[in-house]
């Protein structure tokens, strides 16, 4: 009997690589339940294979070379054509694809290599990886030999990489003038009645210690120390640009002495003062921030007042500014010298980058899914009153809360059931409580968010001081959702979907160089709900600082725009370790009571979610869980049910 004698001899092959096909089975189901980013199978010890191939002692045994002249060999003198793979060619687009694929074919010998054209298939080895390493980091790039393994085509390097130094070194720079960003733009767009007086500010208690004198030295610093602070606009007509000077006068620290005045007396100064200088900001005039110290008297500590500009700044921005001030005066302090750690991507440079991008092949290829997004119908909010003014005039606030205890389970214990983010339960809520006012289980709305987060490699924003928010459409549609578990996972895997997290959606709407797509984006409905979940301004001060919030401080406070966007816009927060929720509104178009009837909704459906999310005892995965398989919820359910039948 022939086809038995098979069998045992692949078993018995099986039996010599160490696994049988029920033990791979088991394996898979274990790796499913890990939270590993990559898995790598090997019939060898990969971690010692991977050590040794790609350290350069091994290949100098091998070949007798040294380090530098293993980096500079050439193994392939003629360049071959470009074999017949399974793909098409597809040419760099980028600064740093352009740059692998010309360190690529001159190491491997190819004529023409594409950004998606795999490594090893090309005829890649592990000495290729140890060159081509030793040439980018010539050239500027952070690269690895190791990264080959996870990361085998330039499109996916790419995405793993950062030029360094980004862009430009800032002190070469000789352009004055700047375009735009898109956030800027979209600022612009609004037609606020008197665009100077939108800012951000932050009012903090300050140590006992401080020497006022060393801290206006600090805060002097940090002007000339962040690029954004040299920046002004100039206005020519109704097209805006914004202008880079060489540097920035002298900023004084306005100081206030209410040592004399009771609490009462302190407060309204502290407003009055802070009016003051809110007023005395100037697009046209550098820097676009101000400064006040308050003192108020010996049994209390004292308070510094920072003023800022929306258009150069956002949340993040204020964490890095009160981290520098803190070092910068201890140093001043302590005698020393001020030393701040490296500047990462300047702000400028952001902004040239964005502008390059703008005109890329793409975010070109983003054009029809914000078309599509932006063209869904959708329904209008009910309003109270039809004929009101959707003004600063007569914009009211409705705030709800979380208790502490529950908004700990939203920040920290509920997300691993379905793989989760913050924002991920809170819109979901926030369409449950819309559907039950509205009929419609689907909202349509704006989400403003971090751009940081969804940025490129090619630059580093992590210590930038700057406006980075981003704003996108969005349609969130829970029609087929019957349980709040698959509602949360239709929001899940809608906000997965948008392209590179919904940042070119207004590169499309404002600098795009195709008039056609920036027209037809511009033209469209705007959204009338807006959402923003702004983080912990709980975490933006260390423990240990010269600085704190005072006890009942909101955190950053931004100030009302004269012309309202949205008839609803929702802020969440969490400011004293509570999740804030912030209904701003107009009492021309709605009563309070429909605004705070919404907002307790939304905090009842907010709480059931979080109590259905802690009842579910095994991970929920998503298809966006596993986006390079291409799967959507229903296929992925019935592969995980097969391979736990089997388990």
């Amino acid at each position: 009997m022939e086809v038995p004698d098979k069998m045992q001899q692949q078993h018995d092959e099986m039996l010599k690589k160490g696994i049988l096909p029920q033990e791979g089975v088991d394996a898979f189901n274990r790796i499913l339940g890990s939270k590993l980013p990559h898995v790598a199978v090997s019939t060898r010890d990969l971690p010692v294979l991977i050590k040794q191939t790609n350290s350069f002692e091994y290949w100098q045994q091998q070949l007798g070379l040294t380090e530098e002249k293993l980096a500079s060999v050439n193994f392939s003198k003629v360049k071959h054509p470009r074999p017949n793979l399974g793909n098409d060619y597809v040419a760099p687009e980028t600064e740093i694809e352009q740059l692998l694929a010309d360190i690529w074919q001159e190491i491997i010998g190819i004529d023409k290599i594409g950004i998606y054209d795999n490594f090893f298939e090309l005829g890649g080895n592990s000495i290729n990886t140890i060159q081509i390493a030793a040439q980018a980091s010539k050239a500027g790039l952070e690269l690895t030999s190791q990264q080959f393994f996870h990361h085998q085509t330039i499109a996916e390097l790419a995405t793993d990489l950062a030029l360094t130094p980004a862009i430009q070194p800032e002190g070469e720079l000789q352009t004055k003038t700047f375009h735009l960003t898109p956030i800027q733009h979209h600022f612009f767009a609004q037609n606020q009645h008197n665009p100077h007086r939108c800012n951000q500010s932050l009012l903090l208690e300050i140590q006992p210690i401080c020497d006022c004198d060393l801290l206006e030295q600090a805060l002097q610093y940090l002007i000339q120390h962040h690029d954004v602070f040299r920046l002004g606009f100039s206005q020519a007509e109704s097209n805006w640009q914004q202008i880079d000077t060489d540097a920035v006068a002298p900023l004084e620290l306005r100081r206030v002495d209410l040592s004399s005045l009771s609490e009462t007396e302190q407060k309204l100064t502290i407003e009055s003062v802070a009016a003051e200088l809110e007023a005395s900001l100037n697009l046209f005039e550098q820097p676009l921030i101000k400064y006040a110290y308050f003192d108020l008297g010996a049994s209390q500590k004292s308070c510094l007042l920072i003023i800022i500009h929306e258009l150069i700044v956002d949340r993040i921005s204020w964490q890095i500014l009160l981290e520098d001030l803190q070092t910068a005066y201890q140093q001043i302090s302590q005698g020393q010298a001020i030393d701040l750690p490296d500047s990462t991507s300047s702000y400028i440079q952001w902004t040239q980058f964005l502008q390059k991008y703008a005109q890329s092949a793409k975010i070109m290829r983003e054009q029809d899914y914000w078309l599509q997004e932006m063209q869904k119908t959708f329904s209008h909010l009910p309003v109270d009153y039809s004929t009101g003014d959707n003004t600063a005039a007569n914009t009211d606030t409705v705030s709800v809360s979380l208790s502490k205890q529950e908004t700990k389970a939203l920040v920290e214990e509920i997300h691993e059931a379905y793989n989760t983010k913050i924002e991920d339960v809170l819109l979901t809520a926030l369409v449950q409580a819309f559907g039950k006012w509205t009929g419609e289980p689907k909202l349509r709305l704006d989400i403003r968010s971090n751009a940081r987060e969804k940025t490129f490699k090619d630059v580093n924003l992590s210590r930038t001081i700057g406006s980075f928010t981003t704003n996108f459409p969005a349609v969130l549609d829970i029609t087929k959702s019957s349980e709040p578990g698959d509602a949360l996972i239709a929001v899940k895997e809608y906000l997965r979907s948008a392209p590179s997290g919904g940042i070119g959606y207004n590169i499309l709407k404002y600098s795009s160089s195709d008039l056609e797509i920036s027209s037809k984006l511009q033209t469209l409905t705007q959204s009338e709900v807006g959402f923003a979940y702004l983080g912990q301004d709980d975490q933006m001060i260390a423990k240990s600082s010269l600085f704190s919030l005072p006890d009942d401080s909101p955190g950053i406070s931004v100030s009302t725009p004269t012309n309202r966007t949205y008839l609803l816009e929702i802020e969440g927060i969490i400011v004293q370790e509570q999740l804030q929720l912030h209904w701003k509104y107009s009492t021309a178009i709605h009563r309070r009571e429909t605004v705070e009837s919404l907002a307790n909704s939304f905090i009842a459906e907010l709480r059931s979610l979080i109590i259905h999310i802690q009842s579910v005892e095994a991970e929920r995965y998503t298809p966006s869980d596993f986006s390079r398989a291409k799967l959507n919820q229903q296929q992925l359910d019935n592969l995980l049910l097969k391979l736990n039948q089997k388990n």
